[in-house]
Protein backbone atom coordinates (compact mmCIF):
# COMPACT_ATOMS: atom_id res chain seq x y z
CA UNK A 1 0.00 0.00 0.00
CA UNK A 2 2.86 2.25 1.11
CA UNK A 3 4.46 1.45 -2.40
CA UNK A 4 1.53 2.39 -4.04
CA UNK A 5 0.96 5.84 -2.96
CA UNK A 6 4.74 6.69 -3.52
CA UNK A 7 4.07 5.56 -6.83
CA UNK A 8 0.45 7.50 -7.20
CA UNK A 9 2.33 10.74 -5.83
CA UNK A 10 5.24 10.38 -8.13
CA UNK A 11 2.44 10.29 -11.03
CA UNK A 12 0.57 13.08 -9.76
CA UNK A 13 3.93 15.42 -10.20
CA UNK A 14 4.35 14.05 -13.75
CA UNK A 15 1.02 15.08 -14.59
CA UNK A 16 1.37 18.78 -14.92
CA UNK A 17 4.59 18.46 -16.95
CA UNK A 18 2.41 15.83 -18.84
CA UNK A 19 -0.47 17.92 -19.63
CA UNK A 20 2.04 20.70 -20.76
CA UNK A 21 3.47 18.11 -23.42
CA UNK A 22 0.44 16.72 -24.44
CA UNK A 23 -1.28 20.56 -24.90
CA UNK A 24 1.99 22.18 -26.54
CA UNK A 25 3.79 19.39 -28.27
CA UNK A 26 1.70 16.25 -29.07
CA UNK A 27 -1.32 17.57 -30.19
CA UNK A 28 0.04 20.49 -32.67
CA UNK A 29 1.46 17.45 -34.21
CA UNK A 30 -1.70 16.86 -36.12
CA UNK A 31 -1.21 20.08 -38.19
CA UNK A 32 1.43 18.33 -40.67
CA UNK A 33 -2.06 17.70 -42.26
CA UNK A 34 -1.49 20.96 -44.01
CA UNK A 35 1.17 20.34 -45.89
CA UNK A 36 -0.91 17.73 -47.65
CA UNK A 37 -3.35 20.70 -47.71
CA UNK A 38 -3.96 23.98 -50.30
CA UNK A 39 -4.66 25.39 -46.40
CA UNK A 40 -7.06 28.74 -46.75
CA UNK A 41 -7.10 30.36 -43.24
CA UNK A 42 -10.70 30.36 -42.37
CA UNK A 43 -11.78 26.81 -43.27
CA UNK A 44 -11.99 23.94 -40.38
CA UNK A 45 -8.87 21.80 -41.08
CA UNK A 46 -10.51 18.63 -42.39
CA UNK A 47 -12.69 20.95 -45.01
CA UNK A 48 -9.74 22.13 -46.88
CA UNK A 49 -9.00 21.00 -50.24
CA UNK A 50 -6.08 18.02 -50.49
CA UNK A 51 -2.93 18.92 -52.27
CA UNK A 52 -1.50 15.21 -52.52
CA UNK A 53 2.41 15.29 -52.70
CA UNK A 54 2.05 19.07 -54.42
CA UNK A 55 3.72 21.46 -51.87
CA UNK A 56 6.70 18.67 -51.99
CA UNK A 57 6.66 18.99 -55.25
CA UNK A 58 6.94 22.93 -55.73
CA UNK A 59 9.26 22.78 -52.74
CA UNK A 60 12.04 20.99 -54.45
CA UNK A 61 10.89 22.86 -57.76
CA UNK A 62 11.87 26.29 -55.64
CA UNK A 63 15.21 27.72 -56.93
CA UNK A 64 15.37 28.53 -52.77
CA UNK A 65 15.31 25.00 -51.74
CA UNK A 66 18.60 23.89 -52.60
CA UNK A 67 20.04 27.21 -50.99
CA UNK A 68 18.72 27.10 -47.47
CA UNK A 69 18.63 23.24 -47.15
CA UNK A 70 23.06 23.64 -47.88
CA UNK A 71 22.67 26.70 -45.58
CA UNK A 72 21.87 24.82 -43.01
CA UNK A 73 23.76 22.02 -43.48
CA UNK A 74 26.89 24.10 -43.61
CA UNK A 75 26.22 26.35 -40.15
CA UNK A 76 25.17 23.57 -38.24
CA UNK A 77 28.28 21.45 -39.46
CA UNK A 78 30.44 24.28 -38.50
CA UNK A 79 28.81 24.61 -35.17
CA UNK A 80 28.97 20.75 -34.17
CA UNK A 81 32.68 20.96 -34.95
CA UNK A 82 33.60 24.09 -33.38
CA UNK A 83 31.21 23.14 -30.12
CA UNK A 84 33.83 20.30 -29.55
CA UNK A 85 36.58 21.96 -30.42
CA UNK A 86 36.39 24.85 -28.56
CA UNK A 87 34.90 23.39 -25.26
CA UNK A 88 37.20 20.46 -25.33
CA UNK A 89 40.39 22.64 -25.61
CA UNK A 90 38.67 24.99 -22.68
CA UNK A 91 38.25 22.44 -20.45
CA UNK A 92 41.65 21.20 -20.79
CA UNK A 93 43.31 24.76 -20.39
CA UNK A 94 41.19 24.99 -17.07
CA UNK A 95 41.91 21.82 -15.97
CA UNK A 96 45.37 22.56 -15.38
CA UNK A 97 44.68 26.29 -13.50
CA UNK A 98 45.69 25.11 -9.60
CA UNK A 99 44.64 28.52 -8.23
CA UNK A 100 41.07 28.09 -7.28
CA UNK A 101 39.64 31.51 -6.90
CA UNK A 102 40.89 31.97 -10.38
CA UNK A 103 39.25 28.93 -11.92
CA UNK A 104 36.00 29.67 -10.15
CA UNK A 105 36.35 33.20 -11.47
CA UNK A 106 37.16 32.23 -15.09
CA UNK A 107 34.19 29.60 -14.88
CA UNK A 108 31.54 31.93 -14.00
CA UNK A 109 32.09 34.60 -16.52
CA UNK A 110 32.36 32.25 -19.21
CA UNK A 111 28.81 30.56 -18.21
CA UNK A 112 27.15 33.52 -18.15
CA UNK A 113 26.70 34.20 -21.62
CA UNK A 114 24.71 30.96 -21.83
CA UNK A 115 21.74 32.64 -19.99
CA UNK A 116 21.00 35.73 -21.60
CA UNK A 117 18.64 35.48 -24.58
CA UNK A 118 19.78 35.69 -28.22
CA UNK A 119 17.80 39.04 -28.14
CA UNK A 120 19.75 41.03 -25.67
CA UNK A 121 23.41 39.55 -27.62
CA UNK A 122 22.11 39.89 -30.91
CA UNK A 123 21.20 43.73 -30.43
CA UNK A 124 25.34 43.39 -28.65
CA UNK A 125 26.56 41.86 -31.39
CA UNK A 126 24.85 44.50 -33.91
CA UNK A 127 26.42 47.21 -31.86
CA UNK A 128 29.71 46.38 -31.91
CA UNK A 129 29.94 44.78 -35.43
CA UNK A 130 28.12 48.10 -37.25
CA UNK A 131 30.02 50.55 -38.73
CA UNK A 132 30.74 52.85 -36.16
CA UNK A 133 31.13 50.19 -33.72
CA UNK A 134 34.08 48.81 -31.58
CA UNK A 135 35.19 46.20 -34.32
CA UNK A 136 35.20 48.74 -36.77
CA UNK A 137 37.44 51.46 -35.07
CA UNK A 138 39.71 48.59 -33.56
CA UNK A 139 40.24 48.02 -37.54
CA UNK A 140 40.64 51.67 -38.26
CA UNK A 141 43.85 51.81 -36.03
CA UNK A 142 45.52 49.75 -38.31
CA UNK A 143 44.04 51.42 -41.36
CA UNK A 144 41.60 48.88 -42.62
CA UNK A 145 38.26 50.55 -43.73
CA UNK A 146 34.65 49.68 -42.32
CA UNK A 147 33.47 46.50 -42.87
CA UNK A 148 29.93 45.84 -43.09
CA UNK A 149 29.95 42.49 -41.12
CA UNK A 150 26.27 41.86 -40.59
CA UNK A 151 25.77 42.40 -44.21
CA UNK A 152 28.65 40.86 -45.75
CA UNK A 153 28.35 37.14 -46.91
CA UNK A 154 31.63 36.57 -46.44
CA UNK A 155 31.63 37.38 -42.86
CA UNK A 156 28.01 36.10 -41.92
CA UNK A 157 28.27 32.59 -41.50
CA UNK A 158 31.67 32.78 -39.44
CA UNK A 159 29.66 36.14 -37.22
CA UNK A 160 27.10 33.22 -36.58
CA UNK A 161 29.22 30.26 -35.42
CA UNK A 162 31.64 32.94 -33.41
CA UNK A 163 29.12 34.34 -31.37
CA UNK A 164 27.42 30.58 -30.81
CA UNK A 165 30.69 29.71 -29.70
CA UNK A 166 31.04 32.60 -27.15
CA UNK A 167 27.69 32.02 -25.98
CA UNK A 168 27.51 28.31 -25.44
CA UNK A 169 31.67 26.92 -25.16
CA UNK A 170 31.37 27.92 -21.08
CA UNK A 171 28.67 25.79 -20.72
CA UNK A 172 29.41 23.08 -22.58
CA UNK A 173 32.74 22.91 -21.18
CA UNK A 174 30.43 21.47 -17.84
CA UNK A 175 30.16 17.58 -19.17
CA UNK A 176 34.53 17.82 -20.51
CA UNK A 177 34.74 19.38 -16.82
CA UNK A 178 32.99 16.34 -14.92
CA UNK A 179 34.72 13.94 -16.84
CA UNK A 180 38.09 15.52 -16.19
CA UNK A 181 36.94 15.30 -12.83
CA UNK A 182 36.17 11.57 -12.74
CA UNK A 183 40.09 10.49 -13.88
CA UNK A 184 41.63 8.72 -11.11
CA UNK A 185 44.59 10.97 -9.67
CA UNK A 186 46.79 7.63 -9.45
CA UNK A 187 47.25 7.50 -12.86
CA UNK A 188 48.82 11.16 -12.90
CA UNK A 189 50.91 9.97 -10.11
CA UNK A 190 52.09 6.79 -11.96
CA UNK A 191 53.14 8.70 -15.01
CA UNK A 192 54.83 11.27 -12.90
CA UNK A 193 56.56 8.51 -11.20
CA UNK A 194 57.67 6.79 -14.61
CA UNK A 195 59.18 10.06 -15.81
CA UNK A 196 55.94 12.06 -18.09
CA UNK A 197 55.78 15.71 -17.46
CA UNK A 198 52.35 17.46 -18.31
CA UNK A 199 52.32 17.31 -21.75
CA UNK A 200 52.69 13.04 -21.29
CA UNK A 201 50.17 13.38 -18.94
CA UNK A 202 47.95 15.30 -20.93
CA UNK A 203 48.25 13.10 -24.23
CA UNK A 204 48.56 9.78 -22.45
CA UNK A 205 45.89 10.09 -19.25
CA UNK A 206 43.77 13.25 -19.68
CA UNK A 207 42.95 12.52 -23.31
CA UNK A 208 42.40 8.93 -23.09
CA UNK A 209 40.22 9.64 -19.79
CA UNK A 210 37.53 11.92 -21.58
CA UNK A 211 37.46 10.38 -25.44
CA UNK A 212 34.40 8.33 -24.54
CA UNK A 213 32.58 11.19 -23.54
CA UNK A 214 33.77 13.74 -26.57
CA UNK A 215 32.71 10.70 -29.01
CA UNK A 216 29.48 10.68 -27.20
CA UNK A 217 28.12 14.08 -27.55
CA UNK A 218 29.67 14.19 -30.49
CA UNK A 219 27.74 11.36 -32.19
CA UNK A 220 24.58 12.53 -30.06
CA UNK A 221 25.31 16.27 -31.94
CA UNK A 222 24.27 14.09 -35.14
CA UNK A 223 20.56 14.72 -34.70
CA UNK A 224 20.94 18.47 -34.69
CA UNK A 225 22.79 19.10 -38.40
CA UNK A 226 19.78 20.58 -39.35
CA UNK A 227 19.21 23.02 -36.83
CA UNK A 228 21.62 25.80 -37.00
CA UNK A 229 19.59 28.04 -34.50
CA UNK A 230 16.34 30.24 -35.44
CA UNK A 231 16.57 32.40 -32.96
CA UNK A 232 20.62 33.30 -33.40
CA UNK A 233 20.25 33.73 -37.33
CA UNK A 234 16.23 35.47 -37.02
CA UNK A 235 17.61 38.13 -35.20
CA UNK A 236 20.87 38.97 -36.95
CA UNK A 237 20.73 38.32 -40.71
CA UNK A 238 18.98 40.53 -43.07
CA UNK A 239 18.07 40.30 -46.52
CA UNK A 240 22.15 40.92 -47.95
CA UNK A 241 23.21 37.62 -46.74
CA UNK A 242 19.99 35.50 -47.46
CA UNK A 243 22.26 33.21 -49.65
CA UNK A 244 24.34 32.20 -47.16
CA UNK A 245 22.83 33.12 -43.86
CA UNK A 246 18.87 32.09 -44.64
CA UNK A 247 18.66 28.74 -43.01
CA UNK A 248 15.01 26.19 -42.79
CA UNK A 249 13.44 27.40 -39.73
CA UNK A 250 13.40 31.07 -41.30
CA UNK A 251 12.56 30.70 -44.50
CA UNK A 252 9.80 28.35 -43.21
CA UNK A 253 9.12 31.75 -40.49
CA UNK A 254 8.53 34.24 -44.12
CA UNK A 255 7.05 32.06 -46.44
CA UNK A 256 4.65 30.70 -43.42
CA UNK A 257 3.97 33.44 -41.78
CA UNK A 258 5.06 36.63 -43.66
CA UNK A 259 4.14 35.28 -46.82
CA UNK A 260 0.85 32.96 -45.94
CA UNK A 261 2.41 29.75 -47.83
CA UNK A 262 0.58 27.49 -45.08
CA UNK A 263 0.82 24.38 -47.01
CA UNK A 264 4.28 24.71 -48.36
CA UNK A 265 6.09 26.15 -44.96
CA UNK A 266 4.61 23.03 -43.47
CA UNK A 267 6.19 20.89 -46.00
CA UNK A 268 9.25 22.14 -45.75
CA UNK A 269 9.15 21.99 -41.85
CA UNK A 270 8.12 18.31 -42.18
CA UNK A 271 10.73 17.21 -44.20
CA UNK A 272 13.42 18.63 -41.61
CA UNK A 273 11.46 16.78 -38.79
CA UNK A 274 11.46 13.23 -40.80
CA UNK A 275 15.07 14.12 -41.68
CA UNK A 276 16.04 14.88 -38.12
CA UNK A 277 14.12 11.70 -36.73
CA UNK A 278 16.16 9.75 -39.00
CA UNK A 279 19.31 11.45 -38.28
CA UNK A 280 18.87 11.25 -34.24
CA UNK A 281 18.39 7.20 -34.51
CA UNK A 282 21.31 6.86 -36.78
CA UNK A 283 23.62 9.10 -33.87
CA UNK A 284 21.85 6.85 -30.86
CA UNK A 285 23.21 3.89 -32.97
CA UNK A 286 26.32 5.08 -33.12
CA UNK A 287 26.78 5.98 -29.92
CA UNK A 288 25.46 2.73 -28.81
CA UNK A 289 28.26 1.34 -30.94
CA UNK A 290 31.54 3.62 -30.16
CA UNK A 291 30.26 4.56 -26.80
CA UNK A 292 28.04 2.26 -25.25
CA UNK A 293 25.34 4.89 -24.11
CA UNK A 294 21.78 3.36 -24.28
CA UNK A 295 18.85 4.88 -23.39
CA UNK A 296 16.16 2.03 -23.70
Amino acid sequence: MRSSKRIISYHLMLLPGMLILILFSIIPMFGVVIAFQDFIPGIPIFKQSWAGLDNFTFMFQLPDSRRIFLNTIIIASMKMIAGIIVPVTFALFLNEVRTRWFKRWVQTVVYLPHFISWVILSGIMVSMLSLDGIMNRMLSLFGVEPIMFLASNTWFRYIIVGSDIWKEFGFSAIVYLAALAGINPSLYEAAAIDGAGRYRQLRHVTLPGIISTVILLSTLSLGNILNAGFDQVFNLYNPLVYSTGDIIDTYVYRIGLVDGQYGLATAVGLLKSVIAIILIALSYKLAAKFANYRIF
